[in-house]
């Protein structure tokens, strides 16, 4: 039985997709999709960073896209600089705090 979801991406393009999900009664991820591990530094032995395995109960590639969505444009904005703090242009206020 497959876990489907419907998901939102933007890369490589913006849409809808459907895509599987990891398996909620997996013994060795838990329902995670995968295993972290943490490392250290071999010379402190300090932390490091963790590692992501992914689990095999899962195909985190696998989707498929159901619906494209346009790129929305936005509106341009003015190409001048404007510093909402500075009073009337000259960078001084007589607002508190001083």
């Amino acid at each position: 039985m497959q876990r489907l979801r419907i998901h939102y991406t933007v890369w490589p393009q913006s849409g809808l997709v459907l895509t599987d999900t990891p398996r909620p009664d997996c013994p060795q991820c838990e329902g995670n999709g995968g295993i972290e591990h943490d490392y250290g530094d071999y010379e402190t032995g300090e932390y490091a960073g963790t590692d992501w395995e992914p689990c095999t109960c899962w195909n985190e590639h696998r989707r498929w896209l159901l619906l494209p969505l346009p790129r929305l444009r936005r509106p341009r904005r003015l190409s001048r600089h404007r510093d909402p703090w500075a009073a009337n242009g000259h960078g001084c206020s007589n607002e508190p705090p001083f």
